[in-house]
């Protein structure tokens, strides 16, 4: 099967990154500025630009909440990230 190819509706859900925490991996600086983040999508690392109405530091955990297509999300800081979620280091290592 090829990357992205949908073949059902849970397979969809598995390769999208809406609804997932991730971590900055090159700081957002706001606007029409994208920085990048690295979510665990299909249990792999993805890294996808990212864009926010505010700038976002480096390290911090966001909310994947939106798909701009091309790679691109819309995110949001995310304090609320429970331990064992999210993405522990630029390497993709899932919190444990």
């Amino acid at each position: 099967m090829r990357p992205g190819r949908l073949v059902d509706d849970a397979q969809m859900i598995e390769d999208s990154p809406v609804g997932k925490v991730g971590q900055v991996v090159v700081r957002v600086r706001g606007g029409q500025q994208p920085g990048e983040v690295l979510v665990i999508v299909a249990g792999a690392p993805e890294t996808y630009l990212a864009y926010c109405t505010t700038g976002i530091a480096l390290h911090r955990a966001v909310l994947v909440v939106g798909d701009r297509g091309g790679r691109g999300v819309d995110v949001e800081p995310w304090d609320w990230a429970l331990p064992g979620q999210g993405v522990d280091d630029a390497a993709g290592q899932q919190k444990r």
